[in-house]
């Protein structure tokens, strides 16, 4: 966060490369059919699979419970277009799934990216937000007035 830019998802390729840790993504299983699906599973995809009339975060908790290690990399606007509220399944998907969220701002204006600090989520959304909110305080998206602003 912020995202507002194609060029968010590559700066994440080269960070996971400098940091030497894979980072995952999920998408719907119909992206990972031939011809892409080898790519995308290579670059650290997982499918999936909403059948059964589950949820984009039900499913997700369950691609995080079916794996040893499984580090997901999500942009709580969901769009690269200005936002005035964030999504919540990121929240949810790691309040439900046990794992903490590690707060990452990708700030153009310095130049730097910014890894915070692992983040246990209490279920009481709200006053966590104020505290994972705070690593992103004067940070600057690639396009500004893109930009979530909170």
């Amino acid at each position: 966060m912020p995202h507002t830019c194609n060029f968010d998802f590559f700066i994440g390729l080269f960070c996971r490369g400098i940091i030497n840790l894979e980072m995952n993504f999920v998408g719907k299983k119909e992206l990972f059919t031939f011809p892409f699906g080898y790519y995308f599973k290579s670059i650290g995809g997982a499918p999936l699979d909403r059948s059964g009339g589950k949820n984009n975060v039900d499913a997700t908790v369950d691609v995080f419970n079916s794996r040893e290690v499984f580090r997901m990399a999500i942009a709580p606007e969901g769009t690269r277009k200005k936002v005035t509220q964030l999504r919540t399944g990121f929240y949810f998907i790691a309040h439900k799934a046990g794992v903490p969220i590690i707060p990452v701002a990708f700030d153009y204006g310095k130049k730097e990216v910014k890894i915070g600090a692992p983040f246990n989520t209490t279920g009481n959304y709200e006053e966590d937000m104020k505290i994972i909110l705070a690593h992103f305080k004067g940070v600057q998206g690639r396009f500004p007035e893109k930009q979530y602003s909170f």
